[in-house]
């Protein structure tokens, strides 16, 4: 009990402790630790759930990847840790303090002075109106970070060198660089900072493929001199592979896989971690033509009997699925046989394959081929109101045609047209009959 209401204090403080706690299992200390979140956008029945049910921990000094195609919830789980997403439910901590939901502006100032975001889109997240040596020079205005002017110059000076700008840059807009030195004016405003733990969102995606090995070790050089704690969103397993610690594996909001690197890439158990892995592109041109990706389908798993459940299998490696599914992926990882994601057929196996895959390919184009004007206009369900025997003919042709919103709104319209006036005519009658008795 007195142990409970120990941890309860921790986690309603306002100022954040010098360590976080340590995990048990690995004796690591926990510096972000993300607890049953869910993330939701929109209300009622436009409600969208972005991430759901997500856990995981990132421990102190490591480089804990977040990966998954796009609109998966990768930014949005980044987000919420900067507080800038709010949480539907579940909680986030930060060296055991609730960093989540409503808190002091105490604690507030120092989440803020401690974790920084590296944005994914450069452009949209400076300050167009603002001169380079301000927008790096923000937060240190903001925290007193420096002695005097000579200190805050000196290590504006610092940072944009270790970067790649140069002086002369400090007194331009941005709007005046490229999207690559945008990237690089955005990741100095976070490191100047000297944050304990950064969001970095697809941090390199803007820059040439011949700088990113330049900002991937920037990235490893403050990480041993300062101790900085990432998380690493991406989309790019290639380069994920090696500069992360820990892997995370995001489908649809849901975390389906997290291991280590090495452990993810040798034993990816989720079909959804064997397609992405079997995705990446392979050097040599010839075997790249040939092989054969591995297609995720959604339809293989079925949990109307037994619910999902992410469960640790052994050698830090944790995966999302049911009973019967994860005794299949304990079974395969104790093997001890790497899996094979990527497959290379000959020439002519290959082009016998694509011959199969062109009708799989229509099917679902009628599905996904929806047409542009399908907006589903409000004046559509006034005129099914207006309207409704013309609107019920209308909506169906709307329907064969494929324009799925359009539809729902003349049939809406129409059915409360008929509703309304069914009502109109028994009150009519009744009316009539009362007057008649």
């Amino acid at each position: 009990m007195a142990k409970d209401k120990e941890t309860n204090k921790q986690t309603q403080s306002s100022v954040l402790p010098e360590h976080g706690p340590i995990d048990p299992e690995t004796g690591k200390e926990i510096l972000v630790s993300i607890k049953n979140i869910d993330i939701t956008f929109g209300k009622g029945d436009n409600a969208v759930k972005a991430v759901k049910n997500a856990s995981f921990n990132i421990y102190k000094g490591e480089t804990f990847s977040l990966v998954g195609e796009s609109g998966s919830g990768k930014t949005t789980i980044g987000r919420a840790i900067i507080r800038v997403n709010p949480l539907a439910a579940g909680e986030i901590d930060y060296k055991g303090v609730k960093i989540s939901g409503k808190i002091s502006k105490a604690l507030d100032r120092e989440v803020i002075r401690n974790i920084q975001m590296i944005f994914q889109d450069p452009a949209s997240s400076l300050n167009e109106r603002a001169t380079v040596d301000y927008i790096i020079s923000e937060g240190l205005y903001n925290f007193h970070l420096f002695k005097d002017e000579a200190d805050r110059v000196n290590k504006v000076e610092t940072i944009i060198n270790e970067v790649g700008l140069l002086p002369e840059h400090l007194t331009r807009y941005p709007h005046e660089f490229s999207g690559e030195l945008r990237q690089r004016i955005g990741l100095a405003r976070a490191m100047v900072m000297e944050p304990e733990f950064v969001v970095a969102d697809e941090p390199i995606s803007a820059l040439d493929v011949s700088i990113r090995a330049q900002v991937l070790n920037l990235l490893k050089k403050f990480q041993r001199e300062r101790g900085t704690t990432y998380l690493f969103i991406a989309h790019d397993l290639s380069i994920v592979r090696f500069i992360s610690d820990r892997i995370a594996v995001i489908y649809k909001g849901n975390i389906v896989e997290i291991a280590e690197a090495e452990e993810l890439f040798n034993f990816p158990l989720h079909p959804y971690t064997k397609s992405l892995i079997s995705a990446i592109p392979i050097p040599d041109p010839k075997l790249e033509k040939n092989k054969v990706l591995f297609t995720y389908d959604p339809s293989v798993h079925d949990y109307s009997v037994e619910q999902p459940e992410m469960v640790d299998i052994g050698h830090n490696h944790f995966i999302y699925g049911s009973k019967s599914e994860i005794e299949n992926y304990r079974k395969q990882r104790e093997s001890g046989v790497s899996v094979k994601s990527v497959t290379i057929v000959t020439p002519e196996e290959k082009a016998e394959l694509d011959k199969k895959n062109v009708n799989v390919v229509k099917s679902h184009e009628e599905i996904l081929n929806r047409p542009l004007h399908d907006t589903g206009n409000k004046w559509f369900g006034v005129l099914g109101f207006i309207i409704p025997i013309i609107a019920l003919i209308i909506s169906h042709i709307y329907r064969k045609k494929n324009y799925i919103r359009n539809f729902k709104a003349w049939r809406k319209g129409s059915i409360v047209g008929f509703i309304v006036r069914g009502v109109v005519i028994v009150l009519f009658l009744l009316a009539l009959l009362v007057s008649v008795l």
